[in-house]
Order: C-alpha cells, then structure tokens, then sequence
C-alpha cells in the first residue's frame, strides 16, 4: 500500500473531483476547473515519477478525472482503478502518449486527451537551438572557460562548423519538422534536404520563395529537395534533425548501419522520442568520430543514459526541455485541463485539435469543447461544429 501523498487542493467544496498527478505552470488551467465547480487536487509530493500505487493511491475511491504526464505508466490497472472511482476522463499533458494504453482506456469507458498544437514552434526552438549549440561547439567553450582553461585567443580553439550553405536534413516533415526545416533555412541559409511519406508542399513553396527573394537580392538562393529514402538526406545532409513518431517502424530508426552512413562531421539532432535512436550505437559512433556531434534531448532509456554518453564531448544532452517554454507549457496545462473538464460536462470533442488558439485566449472563455481526445471516435464521443 503506497503512503499518503502529499495534496494542495483548490476549490475543496466542487461538485467534481479532479485530481493532478504533478504541479503544473501557471493558474489558468485550475481557474477554469473551479469555475466549472471542480475540486481540484495537485500532488505536490517531492517524488519526480509516481508509480503505480501512488496515483491509485490518488484516484482513491472517488474521483472523476486525472491530469498526468508522460513519465507515468497509465494501462489497465490505473484505467481499471479510474473507471471504479467513477472517471471518465485522463489527458497526458502531452502531444505524445507513448505512456498510454489508449484501447485499455477505451475498454474501460475512459476518454484519453493529449495536447498537440501548442508545442510546434518551441520544440523546433530547441532543435534549431542544439543545432547551432553542437555546431559551434557552444557547451564545450562555457565548460572550458569556466574551469579556468581559457589563458589567450589560439587560431585552433574550438573551431566548428559553418552552418551557412550547408545543408540541413529534416527525417518527418510534419509540424515541427517543418518548423524547425524553415528556421534553419531562413536563419541560418542552409539548403534543405527531407524525407517523408507525405509531399510537404507548403515547406517547399516557403524555401523556393525564400530563394526568388535572395536571388533578387543578388545572394545565393536556397534549395530544397524531397529524398526519395531516409538513406539519401543521412548521405548528404551536414546538420540532419530526427521528427518521426516513435512505433515499431522507427524503433532505433538510427542504427549502427546509418549512422555509418553519414558524414564524419555530421551533426545529429533528436527531439522526437528516444528509441528512434540506438543509443548504444551511438556512443561507439561518437568515440570513433571525434568531429561527429550529437544534441539529444530525449533518450531511449529516459530519464537514463547508455553507458558512456554522459563523458562524450561531442555530445550536447539536456534533460527532455523541448517544451519547456512558459507559454507552451502552461498552454500544455490549460489544454491538459480542458480535455478532462470537457468529458465531465459531457461537451464534445473539437474538430481540430491543432487549432488551439481559441483555448489559450485569456481574453475569452475557451469554447465548450475537449480539445484533444485520441480515442474519441472508438468511445463514439460527439465533435463539435462550433
């Protein structure tokens, strides 16, 4: 039996009981479960990843909804405990739910809600920002520097690569992918080289009038190119950012046999999910590559590392950042809530989960609506037509 977790609860008299497994930014998203009548409970243990036993131990006997997150293992058992107490509702303050079994869910009668549509431009920050950071060597100098090494300016010190009229490879040109594909191109005017299932029109109509416009500026203009294999952007691109979703397909989608592939002096970006990468095979690559770079924000045994990846210094590594912007997280959580609080008062499910605006305006009610529910369709849930 699990202890007693420790709880902050707002609003102690609401009709609806809704609990939160983490301390979330911001006070949005708990203003508007107390104005729909909820008592809302945040477990601020000083615990960073909950088991099992602790959040049923949350749930407790009644409870009508779950706010969680990504570390957490939410299958039968948690949905089983949720259903008992008289849930409907759980959301991942997350877009991904790799941590969820959405048909255990199903099963029990539970709506899954996520958050996309708020994490696009921040997560393609952080990409764009670990790009120019490995590129120019930026953490090894601040190391450097700051253990005092530094006694006078040297021709050889920390020379890295230039990124302009190189060319930048984008592995999943979805949202971020794209994103993060036009502010390397406009920022830095690297050439673009992608691969994925679907044709990215409007990336490529962005970067070919982004090339008319430096042509008639007398500059050499960008280009891009859609690859017909993941191979062919792993052989040519200098800069190559990983955006796949994670499932059997992309599982250690970056293996021994393609990191072979690249360049010597490649540099290689994931802020997708870490078991696209092998993570092993990695490190063997970084030590027999010295001018290979790596930034990493997530990693296959999250929050571990493989042996050996902490101690490279070719590796730039932080601790899973990507959305850790204040706008995008409290977004994250304001959404998080809306999803759960839609199902209690039974609202239907937005049409567009991506458009989010109309959520995140402080200067308006949000709409009437959950705005991300994965299994909407399979739990029969009515969409919206506002």
């Amino acid at each position: 039996m699990a202890k007693p977790l420790q709880i902050e609860v707002y609003n102690p008299n609401g009709k609806y009981r809704v609990i939160s497994t983490k301390s979330m930014p911001g006070t949005r998203w708990i203003n508007l479960l107390v104005e729909q009548d909820c008592r809302v409970e945040v477990c601020t243990a000083k615990k960073t990843i909950l088991s099992v036993e602790d959040i049923i131990s949350l749930i407790g006997q009644k409870c009508d909804g779950v706010i969680g997150q990504l570390t957490e293992d939410w299958g039968d058992t948690l949905f089983s405990a949720l259903s008992k107490a008289g849930g409907k509702a759980f959301s991942n303050m997350a877009v991904g739910y790799n941590n969820v079994d959405v048909n255990a869910a199903t099963k029990h009668g539970v709506a899954v809600g996520n958050t996309p549509g708020v994490l696009t431009e921040t997560t393609a920050e952080l990409a764009a920002s670990l790009s120019l950071a490995a590129a120019r060597r930026i953490v090894e100098a601040d190391e450097f520097m700051r253990a005092g090494l530094y006694d006078g300016w040297l021709p050889h010190l920390f020379v890295g690569n230039l990124l302009k009229g190189q060319t930048v490879g984008v592995i999943g040109a979805g949202r971020i992918g794209s994103a993060y594909a036009r502010m390397m191109v406009e920022g830095f005017k690297m050439n673009l080289i992608y691969y994925d299932l679907y044709q990215s029109t409007r990336l490529e109509k962005f970067i070919t009038a982004y090339g008319e416009f430096l042509k008639s500026n007398g500059e050499q203009p960008v280009t891009w190119k859609r690859a017909s294999s993941m191979d062919e952007v792993l052989l040519e691109a200098d800069v190559i950012s990983l955006h796949p979703v994670l499932d059997k397909t992309t599982y250690h989608l970056v293996n021994k046999e393609r990191l072979s592939k690249m360049k010597k002096e490649a540099i290689l970006i994931n802020c997708s999910r870490g078991p696209v990468i092998d993570e092993a095979a990695l490190v063997e690559h970084l030590k027999a590559n010295p001018m290979f770079r790596v930034g990493l924000d997530v990693f296959e045994d999250e929050p571990n590392m493989k042996p050996g990846l902490a101690e490279m210094k070719n590796a730039i590594v932080v601790p899973h950042i990507a959305s850790a912007s204040k706008w995008t997280r409290e977004g994250m959580a304001t959404l998080a809530a809306l999803n759960v609080l839609g199902k209690i008062k039974g609202y239907p499910v937005w049409a567009e989960p991506n458009n989010v605006e109309p959520f995140l305006n402080e200067n308006a009610p949000p709409p009437a609506a959950s705005p991300s529910i994965v299994n909407s369709k399979a739990l029969g849930l009515p969409m919206s037509n506002l």
